[in-house]
């Protein structure tokens, strides 16, 4: 398949820039598989297509405020660095600008000496590998310096660091979050869980190739980013008897759905692993662990668009497209929600 048919008309006003609030108040695509049919409603309206002895997994990574603005010791240069993932305990691998001026043995400071990097070497995809030095707990420095590492379709400022941050994020590790997510309260998960329907945890850090375009035409060319995954015992345990007796399993996002597709094979059954997933899901893939799945509106070209035509059909996931478009729904990360039953 070539990348060219993922694409569609987007108006760039449809692109949110704010969440909304409050975070359920987001409207919710609902599209059954069985009939093809669209029903228009809110996220509140969730529950009603859920059912006692269903499982909704969720990703409870955390995203951590990973962009450091600060200078170039030495010149004053101001630069950027993006942190990606943690290789050890005070070195990282991430993105920087300017690249050329930040090569191996340069130093950058952030928040005037309270942080300093040194950059070591670079990496094969033009970013750089930083061990930082500083007095104290890195995390801490981290959340006072670092901002979150909004998409670069989002211009609008971000008031409240926790609006990009689901409400039962746990583990901190994601360069981006878990948008589908987002719309999740604390009143909504208990009057879910009230109904019988467990809520399960999954983890997967999401990288920033989820925002990273497919540049290759032809999709068996792409090269898939790897991110790190882990799903514990009763996770799988849990999982794999809902659905022996009825239930389904209902991916709250695509992180979830490809932690899930990660952990599972041609027996359906969902294993206890952890390790890194590269894994690319595009149409003609079987699913082996994934029944439905709440997701928000994705980029044309996608990684992330060519996952949901895989469940839904290509043809009728740029027809479901359209019609959101039509209606106005709002698109990306601070999005409208879509269920796919």
């Amino acid at each position: 398949m070539k990348t060219s048919d993922f694409d569609y008309n987007l108006p760039e006003e449809l692109i949110a820039q704010t969440p909304i609030e409050p975070r359920d108040h987001s409207r919710m695509l609902v599209y059954n598989r069985a009939d093809q049919s669209i029903q228009h409603l809110h996220f509140y309206d969730l529950p009603r297509f859920l059912k006692k002895g269903d499982v909704l997994v969720v990703n409870e990574t955390k995203v951590i405020p990973s962009r450091l603005l600060g200078e170039k010791e030495g010149t004053g240069v101001p630069v950027e660095i993006l942190l990606l993932k943690r290789l050890e305990r005070d070195v990282w691998e991430g993105l920087v600008r300017p690249g050329r001026r930040l090569k191996p043995g340069t130093f950058c400071s952030f928040g005037g000496g309270l942080l300093r990097a040194e950059i070591i070497e670079s990496t094969e995809d033009g970013g750089r590998k930083v061990r930082f030095h500083y007095s104290g707990v890195f995390e801490e420095i981290l959340d006072q310096l670092g901002q979150m590492p909004l998409p670069p379709y989002i211009h609008e400022k971000l008031e409240d660091k926790n609006r990009y941050q689901t409400v039962y994020a746990k583990e901190a590790g994601s360069a981006a979050a878990p948008t589908a997510g987002l719309h999740f309260t604390p009143e909504l998960m208990d009057k879910i869980r009230d109904m019988g329907v467990e809520i399960i945890p999954v983890l997967l850090h999401v990288g920033l190739g989820t925002f990273r375009p497919v540049k290759a035409e032809d999709l068996s060319d792409h090269h898939m980013h790897v991110e790190h995954y882990e799903v514990t015992e009763e996770a799988a345990r849990k999982i794999n008897e809902a659905r022996k007796n009825g239930g389904r399993c209902i991916c709250v996002g695509t992180t979830s759905v490809r932690t899930l597709e990660s952990a599972s094979g041609e027996d359906d059954q969902v294993r206890a692993e952890s390790g890194d997933t590269g894994i690319f899901i595009t149409p003609g893939y079987r699913f082996h662990a994934v029944d439905s799945l709440i997701t928000n509106f994705h980029l044309p070209q996608s990684t992330l668009l060519m996952l949901i035509s895989a469940l839904m059909g290509r043809e009728e996931a740029l027809r479901v497209y359209e019609e959101a478009v039509r209606e106005r729904y709002r698109f990306f990360s601070f999005g409208d929600a879509m269920l796919i039953l």
